[in-house]
């Protein structure tokens, strides 16, 4: 009994995941073709063939349906973070974070075409950016308790800060047409401007 609650449990996430994407990716080319703001739940939930309540149910606002649940990955680069050598610069740790993120999340062109319509869009840039603060304020902590010193605090800001910058320059220049580097490359290329 146990084991067909789980399995059921397990199949509903699918199920819930798979309408998440196919939401989300209907979503993601109305607004590419049409505009974000011009774009209604209506037409999203037509296009995608179900209800506007369902559409609701997923996702309450068509911001979340580009950027997605902030916290899920934030929980990915502090886990990663926290995995790393404690003796290992924590800007090292940083960068290896968020470069394994980019590898699991596997910036496809679904992900391209979200960061295009982010990058376009000014409630999305606003929104992507309060994301960023909520993994900000789970790795300043644990960035933090590697630092000796004063002002140890300010400084794991400083820190944190300088990556999430660098993993924004890099995506948003991931999107740039004709770029051919990877995001993972291009992170690279964005840690490596910082002087060392």
């Amino acid at each position: 009994m146990a084991t067909e609650r789980a399995t059921t449990g397990g199949l509903r996430a699918i199920t819930r995941d798979a309408v998440r994407t196919r939401l989300s990716d209907v979503a993601v080319d109305l607004f590419l073709e049409h505009g974000f703001d011009s774009v209604t739940i209506e037409q999203i939930a037509a296009v995608a063939g179900v209800s506007a309540r369902s559409v609701h149910r997923y996702f309450p606002t068509k911001e979340d349906m580009v950027v997605g649940d902030p916290a899920a990955y934030g929980s990915v680069v502090s886990d990663v973070f926290t995995d790393r050598p404690v003796d290992e610069p924590a800007l090292t740790s940083l960068r290896a974070a968020f470069t394994l993120l980019l590898e699991r999340r596997g910036q496809d062109i679904r992900g391209k075409a979200a960061l295009c319509v982010i990058t376009t869009v000014p409630s999305l840039r606003a929104r992507n950016h309060e994301k960023h603060l909520l993994w900000a304020s789970l790795l300043t902590p644990l960035v933090a308790e590697r630092l000796s010193g004063a002002d140890a605090g300010l400084r794991a800001q400083v820190l944190v800060q300088t990556a999430l910058a660098c993993f924004d320059v890099a995506l948003t220049a991931w999107v740039v047409p004709g770029e051919p580097r990877t995001p993972a490359e291009l992170i690279a290329v964005a840690f490596d401007a910082l002087p060392a």
